[in-house]
Order: structure tokens, then sequence, then C-alpha cells
């Protein structure tokens, strides 16, 4: 009875056991104190994505500034896209980073699109082959909430050129998209109003969500003090809505391609799921001629 007991027990507690990803040398997310703590540490590069005016008040010493702006770019009327390969590759080696760099990316942290733009960053920086990539959790807010020290001394720069291959099947096409109805998970990353289709947003006039998809929003990975939920929560938000298996193919996608990363980021990085690809289009692209299949739950 004893040894049938420890069996289940072993059995429940290596199911329980997220999937993380093995190569890691850094976490996902780190505290305010980790930063602090290992910022002079070897291989280590802080980039802030906050806009140049607020880096240039003050930052975080030995930060080098990139703000949003400078990892997207609006292609066709979609806004928020990804670079070109070679304009990403550029960037990533203009700020010194290599294959071996431990980058932790720095947002303003003081609302759900901020902490979606400094996960949409570290999400860009992992398509490029560079595994170690972490998020401040709470961002420059909880940096200087936290009372750790603050500077407006631009760090010197030591660029170098990055060589590494961007990951094509990490973003998907909408043609793609529509070829998976049906067949994988679609995550929408929306707030609720806007997966049901009770409100709409301006640059996707269209009220509803892609046929078939289910609803995880972004916001929700949060906490309302803008710190990213326990692992266990985000476990089990995750098992509700998607579900446990961590091999199944799983596309998440938004308004134009930020608060997907965030669900995207967290899922593979964190939980240990294997096969999740970004729409980069989005809602925005969806709803453009001829627009994909929509389904709607709200009262347009």
């Amino acid at each position: 009875m004893v040894r049938s007991r420890l069996i289940c027990i072993l059995v429940v507690s290596f199911f329980a056991i997220p999937l993380v990803a093995s190569a890691r040398d850094i976490a996902p997310f780190v505290s305010a104190d980790w930063l602090d703590q290992n910022s002079s540490a070897p291989g280590v590069l802080i980039i802030d994505v906050r806009s140049a005016l607020d880096y240039r008040k003050s930052h975080i010493p030995g930060s080098a500034s990139a703000s949003l702006d400078s990892w997207t770019v609006n292609n066709n009327k979609l806004l928020r896209e990804m670079p070109a390969d070679g304009d990403l590759l550029n960037l990533i080696g203009s700020l010194g980073m290599k294959e071996s760099s431990k980058v932790v990316v720095v947002g303003k942290g003081e609302s759900d699109f901020d902490r979606a733009d400094a996960i949409r960053v570290a999400w860009t920086i992992l398509t490029a082959g560079i595994k170690n990539v972490s998020v401040l959790d709470g961002g420059f807010q909880k940096w200087i909430k936290d009372k750790k020290p603050a500077t407006a001394d631009q760090a010197p720069a030591a660029p170098g050129k990055y060589m590494g291959k961007i990951n094509a099947s990490a973003a998907v096409s909408k043609q793609y998209v529509v070829s998976r109805i049906g067949k994988s998970t679609i995550v929408d990353a929306r707030t609720p109003e806007a997966f049901f289709g009770v409100t709409m947003e301006s640059f996707a006039p269209k009220a509803g969500h892609i046929k078939s998809a289910v609803s995880l929003p972004a916001p929700w990975a949060f906490t309302k003090d803008g710190i990213l939920r326990s692992q266990s929560e985000l476990q089990s938000m995750a098992n509700e809505v998607i579900g446990g298996n961590r091999s199944k193919e799983i596309i998440v996608y938004c308004g134009v391609g930020v608060y997907a990363a965030v669900w995207n980021y967290v899922l593979t990085e964190m939980l240990g799921y294997k096969d999740v690809k970004l729409y980069d289009g989005s809602m925005q692209e969806w709803v453009m001629d001829p627009v994909g299949p929509i389904g709607v739950f709200g009262w347009h």
C-alpha cells in the first residue's frame, strides 16, 4: 500500500513539473533585486525599451536604450510588425548582443501595454537565436519603487556584428492561420470585450474573433500591481483554456501582435509548451480584405 501511494505521488509530481526550456542560464523574468545584484555580471546586457525621452531622464545604470519602435515596423498598413531579418540582426549587433549574452529587457511597467511591449521585445530577441533573454518583472516602475539606483548618464556602447539565424517559423501568416482553423489551438490574447465582440479596436473595425479561437487575455497574466502571476497560477490558466498537452500547435494573436507575445513567451519560456507560434498581423490583418472567418458572441 505504501509503495503504491509513493508511485502515485511520483507520477503526479512528474506531470506537475513545468517542462521549462533547459538551455536557459537566466530565468524568463527576473526581479529588481536579482538585477541589482547581477547587473555587472559577465555577459549580462540590460536593454531599456521605454521611449528615448524616458531613458534620457533616468534609467538603470549600464543599460542601453532601444525603444519598442526600434524592434517593430509598420508594413503594408500593419502596425508593430517584425522588422526585416537584416535590420533585426543589425540592431542586435549594435547593442552588443552575442548568442551567449544574458539579456534583460526593461519596460516602463506602468500599464498592461507597457508590460506587453517589453515581452514583445524579449520574444523578438528569442526569435533571433539568443536563448538567455529575460524581462524585468514590474519594469522600471518597480525598480524605482524598490529604491534601486538610477542615472541619467548614458553607458558607452559596445557594438559588434551579430550573425544569428532568425527563426522563420516563430511568426505565421494569415494564410497559415486560415489553414489551421479547427486543427490547432488558436488563442486570442485581447481583452474579453474585444474577443466577444462587445467592443472593437480602431485598427480592426470588425467585431469578434478568429473562428474557433479561445480567449486568454494578456492582462490576466499580471496582478493588479503589475507583477507577473505565479507559475502555478499561469499554468492553471493555460490548463483551463489550452489544456496540458505541451506538444500541440498553438497560435497566439491579439490586435496587432504585441499582447500576443505575452502568452507566447509565458507558454514557451515558463510553461514548457513546445510548438507556439505568433500571428503577427493579428486581428488588424484578419479583418482586411479578404476577411478571415470570424466568430462573434457580442451584440454588434
